[in-house]
């Protein structure tokens, strides 16, 4: 259950307007029906279909008593209809080779198509009738149900997953993102087919809906299929608003204690989200650091194997560094010594000479299937300032300067909000919390 999955949404009666991708040079078009915004984009000679209905507003569509219903629901909605029952709809998409799914993140939720071209419009007959009329049986809650509640009681099972929880409650605390996705074990043992059912009704708005398209597909006929399928959908009046950002108004540090072979480390701080001006700066100005950090901790001190400093794509973001290390203190001192070097001396073509490469290298990467570029034109419209900025990405980073760099350190890079999972006794608080 993981958001690499996609949902359609489908408008009609509009004009389309174009742009061109970068990575393909396929058109991408948009229309409306009633309501519902469908982004379309073709692929030709593409063997695979891929189709996203994504749901807005993530976790600000839950309070603290139901988070986690969403995800519940959607994956429950994904595994039976009334039309087809989970044995039926197993056949149908092993004969059709098609994978249908769900997921739910902090900004949204989704449904997913992957189908052959050859048998997409029979594979989206059975997607649509799923999304429209699920069954919610009761043997498909519980079993759903039992597999993540699995999830939940075993999150804390790893050191490194126990930190990420650890974050999450810190960094999130107060925020709309403490309402995790997932949801608690408490609440997801509780919800009934009846609440899935009641909750998910709301959902079924075009308001709240983006339908996204990849694939081998003629425009017309998508159109003609969104229309047959969605337009009886009822409207709503659903507006997307702004995350609230984090607040990272002085450092802090959280130690969980742990009886391990060395400690577990991060730092977090206050980073721009893909639709803010300074997002391509920093993610340049990340991958620095990460590139100095590894140099300092591991290849000339060998105090930690994989040092790290990376960045998140949410809309109220963030970034971090991570580290696990015996010497906790040092392995942090020289971190926090990367990030000064970055605010106060001067960044040159010769130090990110190989970063545009870098970022070129992994966005075609990220962009070879058809579900990874629904993905990024739903992120880009969802919480970026609309899908066309999708193709902006690699002039972007090609354009970033030194002292932009410099600016964003200064800007981001700062009370960075600690948390550890390890010994207590090895942590120097004052070191921790004086950035």
């Amino acid at each position: 259950m993981k958001l690499i999955k996609f949902l359609l949404i489908i408008s009609f009666f509009a004009i389309p307007s174009y742009a061109q991708t970068a990575a393909t040079g396929a058109t991408v078009s948009e229309f409306d029906v009633n309501g519902l915004k469908v982004i379309f984009k073709r692929r030709t000679s593409s063997p695979t279909v891929s189709v996203g209905l994504f749901v807005r507003g993530g976790v600000r569509n839950q309070s603290p008593g139901n988070a986690g219903i969403e995800n519940l629901a959607l994956s429950v909605a994904a595994e039976s209809s009334k039309r087809f029952p989970r044995e039926v709809l197993r056949k149908e998409l092993s004969r059709t080779g098609s994978v249908i799914g769900s997921g739910s993140a902090f900004d949204f939720s989704v449904m997913s198509l992957t189908s052959t071209a050859e048998n997409f419009s029979r594979s989206w007959g059975v997607f649509t009738d799923l999304v429209k009329d699920p069954s919610f049986a009761a043997a498909d809650v519980d079993r759903i149900r039992s597999v993540i509640l699995a999830g939940l009681r075993n999150e804390s099972a790893s050191p490194d997953s126990s930190l990420g929880l650890v974050e999450e409650s810190v960094v999130y605390a107060g925020h709309p993102y403490a309402n995790r996705p997932l949801g608690t074990i408490e609440n997801v043992t509780k919800f009934t087919p009846d609440d899935l059912r009641n909750y998910y009704k709301g959902l079924l708005q075009t308001s709240r809906m983006l339908l996204v398209v990849v694939g081998d597909v003629d425009l017309a006929e998508m159109k003609k299929l969104v229309t047959a399928s969605f337009a009886d959908l009822p409207k709503g009046d659903y507006k997307s608003t702004p995350m609230p950002r984090l607040t990272f108004a002085k450092s802090t540090l959280d130690v969980t204690p742990r009886a391990l072979s060395t400690n577990y480390i991060k730092g977090v701080f206050e980073a721009p989200s893909v639709g803010d001006p300074d997002y391509y700066a920093m993610r340049v100005a990340v991958a620095l650091l990460q590139s100095r950090v590894y140099q300092e901790v591991r290849v000339k001190r060998n105090l930690s194997y994989a040092p790290n400093a990376e960045m998140g794509n949410l809309g109220a973001n963030t970034a971090e560094i991570y580290v696990t290390a015996v010497d906790a203190n040092q392995s942090v001192r020289l971190m926090l010594a990367e990030i000064e070097r970055l605010k106060t001396e001067k960044v040159t073509e010769e130090d990110v000479t190989g970063v545009p490469g870098y970022f070129l290298t992994t966005y075609y990467v990220d962009q070879e299937t058809n579900a990874s570029q629904a993905a990024e034109l739903a992120r880009y419209e969802l919480i970026g300032g609309g899908w066309r900025n999708a193709s902006k990405f690699l002039d972007g980073i090609r354009g970033v300067k030194g002292d932009q760099i410099k600016a964003v350190a200064n800007k981001y890079m700062r009370n960075l909000r600690f948390v550890v999972v390890g010994d207590p006794k090895a942590i120097d608080r004052q070191l921790f919390t004086g950035n």
